[in-house]
């Protein structure tokens, strides 16, 4: 603290005392003085914004990155995926099944298709069951859904097998009794392999399994069925019913969109209307749907981080106070006056808050990029919330140093010597 000596223009009366003056210098010495008085202390009280700063960059960095990887996965899968549903139109009393046979070939043809087939849930009769053996009662028994699916429906979902293969054209125009089990109901029909060519009972209709799918990458629903070929379903048990047939699509990416466009006139140009083709949801809603869900529930814990980090750093720096108030009345009666002090405490208060700003956007950073090389993702982190993160941990010192400042202040010098 130094004193401004008047020059012989500005003399002072000889009544007249000199005015004190904090140089900015000196404010900054006597806030690290203050701050490192004490590390221990210091840095427990900063830890509280660590955190809520660390907190603010890892959820921003993390929200953004899964966006990110979420939006990428989409595009992968679900952006190049068309579902055709058989509406059967006005008179879907007289068209129980709007797709043509050859609808896979025909959808097929379409520039950015993949693979394409056409299936639908069996409703079988009452007492009817999947079963391992042919006797009823006896032997392993699934209660599990009977899907009709033509060769292109398996492909477009696209299988992993454990075992064997699954049914092609040939078993479809032939109308073979062959049948693809998902791998829990394999399991629970007791199947492991095969290669012993094993059987399945529908009613008292004997189907040999060829393959057992493990993995699905659409439609994993399908794992828990029994799979047959489309036009042996249609030969044995008839048409669909009350669940109408749809069609599913693989497509490139990209060409999802203009292929649910086309894909009603290919499968029946005289009655595109039997058909609603369904495409793939835009993408960027639904990255900027998770980003806002997962960026509002860890903002508020960011929130309540930077929160408590600022009741730490007032009730230290109040206790700071009440442990200096001699320190507190010297400067006073060697001529401080209350705005100083207050400078004084704020100035320590807003260095642990600038402290802890920079620790917790360096401690947050490093958790995005850690996270990220696990998951390895490619980490997302906004250059804007990385440089006006430390000024956050700032603005936290300096507002919860404001009431100890002022307390501070108003401690009486004759008092605080006193003490």
């Amino acid at each position: 603290m130094t004193t401004t000596e008047p020059g012989p223009a500005t003399a002072p009366s000889p009544g007249r005392a000199r005015r004190s003056a904090l140089s900015l210098r000196d404010l900054v010495s006597e806030a690290l003085a203050g701050v490192l008085q004490r590390p221990a202390r210091s840095a427990l009280t900063a830890l509280g914004t660590v955190l809520g700063v660390g907190s603010f960059i890892a959820v921003l960095g993390l929200t953004g990155t899964a966006a990110s990887q979420i939006d990428g996965r989409f595009s992968e899968l679900t952006a190049t995926e068309v579902t055709v549903q058989d509406t059967g139109g006005t008179d879907s009393g007289h068209v129980p099944l709007a797709f043509p046979a050859d609808a896979d070939t025909r959808v097929g043809r379409l520039n950015g298709v993949t693979a394409a087939g056409v299936c639908w849930k069996v409703r079988l009769a009452a007492g009817q069951a999947v079963r391992s053996t042919p006797a009823r009662g006896t032997g392993s028994t699934a209660q599990t859904s009977l899907i009709a699916a033509s060769p292109g429906a398996l492909r477009a979902a696209g299988p992993s097998l454990a075992q064997g293969r699954t049914f092609d054209p040939y078993h479809d125009s032939h109308r073979e009794r062959v049948a693809v089990l998902g791998a829990a109901t394999a399991a629970r029909l007791g199947i492991t392999t095969v290669e012993t060519r094993p059987a399945v009972f529908i009613g008292d209709t004997a189907f040999t399994v060829i393959g057992i799918v493990d993995d699905l990458e659409r439609k994993p629903e399908l794992l828990m069925s029994v799979l047959v070929p489309r036009s042996t379903a249609e030969h044995l048990w008839g048409p669909p019913g009350d669940e109408r047939a749809h069609m599913l699509i693989a497509t490139e990416l990209g060409a999802a969109r203009q292929v649910a466009d086309e894909a009603p006139t290919a499968l029946r140009p005289e009655h595109p209307d039997y058909f609603r083709a369904v495409p793939p949801p835009d993408p960027k809603a639904l990255r900027s749907a998770v980003g806002d869900d997962l960026g509002q529930l860890f903002l508020v814990l960011a929130g309540v981080c930077l929160v408590i980090g600022s009741v730490g750093i007032a009730n230290t720096t109040l206790v700071a106070v009440m442990e200096r108030t001699g320190e507190i009345g010297l400067r006073r009666a060697l001529g401080a006056r209350g705005v100083h002090i207050t400078a004084q405490f704020l100035a320590e208060s807003t260095a642990l808050g600038l402290l802890g700003g920079l620790i917790g956007t360096s401690a947050g950073t490093l958790t995005v990029v850690l996270v990220s090389a696990v998951r390895q993702w490619t980490p997302v982190i906004d250059p804007l919330a990385v440089a006006t993160a430390p000024a956050l941990g700032l603005a936290t010192g300096l507002l919860a140093g404001l009431y100890p400042a002022w307390r501070a202040a108003r401690i009486p010098p004759a008092e605080a010597l006193r003490r």
